[in-house]
């Protein structure tokens, strides 16, 4: 599955890595979706899954809440019902818990190499910890910025530029890691290049210009030399 990379874009300095959450650092968009059917079923409302998923992955909780009632709310009620759907998927996904395969090993090897590690992502504080509890890495994310700090979803790029600021390093020495069609756009709107991992959507659904490479997870990446082709600048 894995896409030859630009020779271009190899020769690119490159300072610091940006990783996605959900779908990209653990497997949990099934649990995601399996959450909003139990959400809604408590509702009596009758959802597309499938539908409701491409509107909202991505995007933050009060973003979500609207695409699924179709009107506006109030940060009150957002910030309600959102923590009672994110509690449902914390309920769901622990017992199961998963990262994407080779997820925890490849970041050991990022940081090896001197790379500055961020994480971008649409998620509250309750998923972050949880996630970041669950995986417990061997070094710790430079920054997590959240979908409930002020900022808007993807595709917009606030989260990754957010990101990038707090880490020092320019959009353009940053590669993001994602999983959603939102996430891709959103990279590219932030002016960075991307790794598509393709545990949710085809290769063709994340495909563009400044992606160099699409897998089905991170095993897959590093049999490739994807670390060691990207230019590491040291200055």
């Amino acid at each position: 599955m894995t896409q030859p990379t630009p020779m271009a874009a190899l020769r690119m300095h490159t300072d610091a890595i940006i990783f996605d959450m959900d779908g990209t650092m653990i497997d949990s968009m099934p649990w995601h979706a399996q959450a909003w059917v139990e959400f809604t079923r408590r509702r009596g409302m009758e959802i597309d899954v499938p539908d409701l998923m491409a509107r909202t992955t991505g995007k933050n909780g009060t973003e979500c809440i609207v695409e699924l009632l179709g009107r506006p709310v109030s940060q009150d009620e957002a910030d309600a019902l959102t923590h009672e759907k994110e509690t449902i998927y914390r309920e769901l996904f622990a017992p199961r818990f998963a990262e994407v395969a080779g997820f925890r090993q490849f970041a050991g090897h990022v940081h090896a190499r001197g790379l500055k590690v961020a994480v971008g992502t649409a998620g509250d504080m309750g998923n972050v910890e949880f996630a970041m509890g669950h995986l417990g890495m061997a070094a710790a994310p430079l920054t997590i910025v959240r979908g409930d700090e002020g900022l808007p979803g993807k595709p917009q790029p606030a989260i990754f530029l957010e990101a990038a600021r707090r880490i020092g390093v320019a959009p353009e020495r940053c590669i993001v890691f994602e999983d959603a069609p939102f996430g891709i756009e959103a990279a590219r709107r932030a002016g960075m290049r991307a790794v598509a991992i393709c545990s949710t959507h085809t290769p063709e659904q994340l495909a563009g210009p400044h992606v160099l490479a699409a897998v089905r997870d991170y095993t897959e990446l590093m049999n490739t030399d994807f670390l060691e082709s990207i230019h590491v600048a040291t200055a």
